[in-house]
């Protein structure tokens, strides 16, 4: 359950990353009120009945036009790249003691310890076999 959760967890922050981090616009066009076409990243289609205006129209000729576009633009950032031409010795610490502690991790050791070598067994009292009369044959 818990492996699962993490997995959970960690597509969650990718996506977050990701969708902080696009771009996108959407483009709507509208016909009088009513929504004819829609697109994400590109210009969304005209419905055919954008009226022809002279060269010299007024804003009252504007006006009396039905369709209109509308366009949202979401802007992601652009700021996730750290930059580490400057470490101060704070920094540099922490990166010597992550980086040998790491690599410790992966050493292979040819010789085992024992652990309970300076513990000597303890001294046999009696003979349990020979008290109980329990022999392998």
């Amino acid at each position: 359950m818990k492996i699962f959760i993490h997995k959970i967890m960690a597509i969650t922050m990718a996506c977050v990353v990701i969708f902080t981090t696009m771009s996108f616009t959407v483009d709507m066009h509208y016909c009088g009120d009513t929504l004819v076409d829609i697109a994400v990243f590109k210009e969304a289609k005209d419905c055919g009945m954008q009226m022809a205006m002279p060269a010299s129209t007024s804003n009252e000729m504007k006006a009396m036009s039905c369709c209109h576009d509308e366009q949202i633009v979401s802007i992601g950032q652009d700021d996730l790249k750290p930059t580490f031409q400057k470490l101060d010795v704070e920094q540099q610490n922490f990166v010597m003691a992550f980086c040998g502690s790491y690599i410790q991790l992966f050493e292979y050791s040819e010789t085992q310890e024992i652990l309970f070598d300076g513990y000597p067994p303890p001294d046999i009292v009696t003979d349990i076999v020979i008290l109980y009369e329990q022999f392998l044959i």
